[in-house]
């Protein structure tokens, strides 16, 4: 592992908001108390836990034509920014609990303010770039690309509470992997801004060896640049994660996502990362709550290099003696 890579600063957003379903706040405490920190100690990391974000609960937060709790949204992430641009100042790695993600607004934001050239990879059942216009249900967890965007700006209203956003990633600049509920508004857009998308379909057909392959080729080839990884837990199968807010039948499986987390630590290059959508109160049962986050704090691991061949390197391996 490099050196910068080591260096992790956790931040906790126990932040609901962005979508109708209690409970995704109580996701950074599961992960914690699920011995996440230890962990990546264990692994030799130099972690520094920065807390949990203040969450702006804005009085008279009226909806904003259909959009919903858009002072509470807007406000907690232009402090969720601040905060990963601090822990990106210090020189490391952001690790954003959630919460739900349209706290990818301020991950992004804040992470993009110290390094303007970072790339996106966003892991995911849904595209999550619908606009206030196109968006059907008013929840911003289902918006964040489309604050990020600079090819949509101009498709974004004056929304209350988002005025400090400033569009900082563009279309080339993002690939998405486990797509399969995609919403027709955020399908055509998506089409038409020629953004690279993995959907389920595609992972079945090319594998997720050849996915990883093509979407670092595709990011980096041109220039060595910090990624940005953006992971809601319904990326994955319900199987493996059913204690989230809307899980889609198809996903990736335990070893794709960990594949994907793999290769990108391999990169020596993974600057942020959002894990997202984890809501303890949506399992059915106690197995249901631990497997989902023990889930993610694998993905987590794994994207700190924590190798499922075990890790040790060559040098460790006694030599097998020669006969003659």
């Amino acid at each position: 592992m490099s050196g910068k890579a080591k260096s992790v600063g956790i931040i906790g957003a126990p932040f609901s908001k962005g979508q109708p379903r209690g409970g995704v706040e109580e996701g950074p405490l599961y992960l914690r108390n699920a011995g996440l920190i230890e962990k990546l100690e264990a692994q030799g990391c130099d972690v520094k836990d920065y807390g949990n974000l203040a969450i702006v609960d804005a009085p008279n937060d009226s909806p904003f034509q259909n959009v919903k709790n858009p002072r509470s949204v807007g406000q907690t992430n232009q402090g969720l920014a601040s905060m990963v641009a601090d822990v990106k100042k210090s020189g490391r790695v952001s690790v954003v609990l959630g919460g739900d993600h349209s706290l990818g607004i301020g991950s992004i934001s804040g992470h993009a303010r110290v390094h303007p050239d970072l790339c996106v990879i966003w892991v995911d059942a849904h595209t999550d770039i619908n606009t206030p216009e196109t968006s059907t249900s008013g929840n911003l967890h289902g918006q964040p690309v489309a604050f990020l965007m600079k090819e949509l700006k101009s498709k974004i209203p004056d929304v209350p509470g988002f005025s400090w956003v400033t569009p900082c990633i563009s279309a080339k600049d993002i690939v998405y992997i486990g797509l399969r509920d995609v919403d027709p508004g955020e399908h055509c857009i998506v089409k038409n801004l020629g953004i690279k998308c993995y959907s389920m379909s595609e992972v079945d057909k090319l594998g997720i060896g050849k996915v990883m392959e093509e979407t670092l080729s595709y990011l980096l080839g041109r220039k060595k640049r910090p990624i940005h990884l953006s992971f809601d837990v319904d990326g994955l199968d319900p199987f493996h994660t059913p204690a989230t807010g809307t899980p889609v039948p198809g996903g990736l499986s335990y070893r794709e996502g960990l594949y994907i987390t793999e290769e990108i630590y391999k990169t020596g290059l993974l600057s942020g990362l959002d894990i997202m959508e984890v809501n303890p109160s949506l399992g059915k049962t106690p197995e249901e709550v631990s497997k989902t986050v023990n889930t993610a704090v694998a993905v987590t691991l794994s994207c700190f290099g924590v190798a499922r061949e075990g890790n040790h390197s060559s040098a460790d391996c006694p030599h097998p003696q020669k006969t003659n």
